[in-house]
């Protein structure tokens, strides 16, 4: 190998700015979990995606401002996602970055066999790799991805309403709806590790290794959020355990938990949804507060 091609790989495989852009869930259900997340999060479905039937898969995305949650329910038998709900039930399936240049990464990380490519896709202005999740900790799917600039879509990372691939070539037709849940934000999550792992400072440092993800000690720290790491417990399997949503506004804060109760969804202090403990956070009122009433 070149000394310049050395160089280029040291060098892609430095700390980079990185966006929580999307994370997946599997569920059974495709339609009441629609129902739930609209309805109680007081956004909508933006885009539903038929090239996630190659899969055996349906989808919907849902956007908490710029960024999103995605859903999926197996149509089909023998499906990975419906294999991981067998094995664990309803709850995270994927966890999806944005990053400045997701194919230089790619190089980084195969030429130091970090991770195996599991599918990749390249259209010019977005490229999108998906890694397997086996020695990855945190029991969840990564994907990495990436947007190239342009006089349309100068800042991807920084523009909160930027295009994203996921939600199709057309970017008028969704952005309206990112605009409309302007009051949502994406702030945070955390993925259990394996039952006996209690590493979850060694869990951040190898997701900064591997994605180019800066943290501090135990936290990985994205642009827009931030992801941690809960030991393993014996008897509970490793994989998402929460997702914490930043409401803009004491009454908008106040009418999800409303919703939320009135479904019967509200548990302790958190919110049950498709597996996953939903966490509020009161935003727009200088530093970020827990917003639980």
């Amino acid at each position: 190998m070149s000394g310049a091609k050395n160089v280029g790989l040291k060098a892609a495989g430095g700390i980079a700015p990185t966006r929580l852009r999307q994370i997946a869930l599997v569920v059974k259900d495709l339609e009441k979990a629609r129902q739930q997340l609209t309805y109680v999060l007081g956004t909508e479905v933006v885009f539903e995606d038929p090239a996630v039937g190659q899969w055996g898969l349906r989808n919907i995305l849902v956007p908490l401002g710029g960024d999103f949650i995605e859903v999926v329910a197996p149509i089909q038998e023998n499906t990975t996602a419906g294999r991981l709900l067998d094995k664990r039930g309803e709850g995270g399936y994927m966890i999806i970055m944005q990053t400045e240049d997701a194919r230089k990464r790619r190089e980084y990380i195969e030429s130091k066999n970090l991770a195996k490519v599991i599918w990749s896709y390249d259209h010019g202005d977005s490229v999108c790799v998906q890694y397997h999740p086996k020695g990855i900790k945190g029991g969840i799917m990564p994907e990495l991805d990436s947007h190239t600039p342009s006089p349309e879509n100068p800042t991807p990372l920084k523009s909160r309403f930027s295009p994203w691939h996921a939600c199709g070539s057309d970017h008028n037709a969704y952005y309206s709806g990112m605009k409309r849940s302007s009051h949502l934000s994406l702030e945070g999550c955390v993925l259990r590790l394996a039952p006996g792992d209690l590493g979850h400072e060694a869990a951040a440092r190898q997701w900064e290794e591997i994605f180019g993800v800066g943290r501090s000690r135990d936290l990985l720290a994205f642009t827009n959020a931030r992801l941690g790491f809960a030991r393993g417990q014996e008897g509970m399997s490793e994989g998402l355990v929460s997702i914490t949503v930043g409401v803009n506004g004491r009454d908008k804060l106040a009418q999800i938990w409303e919703r939320a109760t009135n479904l019967g969804l509200v548990e302790d202090k958190w919110i049950n949804m498709c597996g996953v403990r939903w966490y509020l956070a009161l935003t727009g009122q200088g530093e970020t507060q827990k917003g639980r009433l």
